[in-house]
């Protein structure tokens, strides 16, 4: 099985389509079709933050270059740096990103003591009976 693998990734160049763009345009998808196919809250809330990881790692990998040292204490003109900019940004939307997912689910713990379930469809007609 080893052998097939591996001549079967020659052949179709599976390779060269292994990189960060494409892993995380595939983890947006699970993630989007998560929140549109699912119909616990739980679920959908872990699908949001897969999509958070998607754009975080989408972007990280725009600006990857392996030959890219860290911009401190760095001498001399031939030396190519990596941009700080770019991982402050991505720093910050990690934060934010679970700062939505923790308050998400202490809104979601609050709905489910409020109405016994965690399902989007039940919670809502248990909501209008309530009122």
């Amino acid at each position: 099985l080893g052998d097939f693998m591996t001549q079967w990734f020659e052949t179709f160049e599976i390779y060269n389509w292994i990189n960060p763009q494409s892993v995380s345009v595939i983890l947006f998808c699970i993630g989007l079709l998560g929140v549109l196919i699912k119909k616990n809250i739980l679920k959908t809330i872990i699908s949001i933050a897969i999509m958070d990881a998607s754009v975080i790692l989408f972007f990280l990998g725009l600006s990857y270059d392996r030959r890219a040292v860290p911009p401190i204490g760095v001498q001399g003109s031939d030396v190519i740096v990596a941009d700080p900019l770019t991982q402050a940004v991505m720093i910050t939307a990690i934060v934010i990103g679970v700062s939505s997912v923790a308050v998400s689910l202490t809104m979601f713990i609050h709905l489910y003591n409020r109405y016994g379930t965690s399902d989007w469809d039940k919670a809502k007609i248990k909501r209008t009976e309530i009122l």
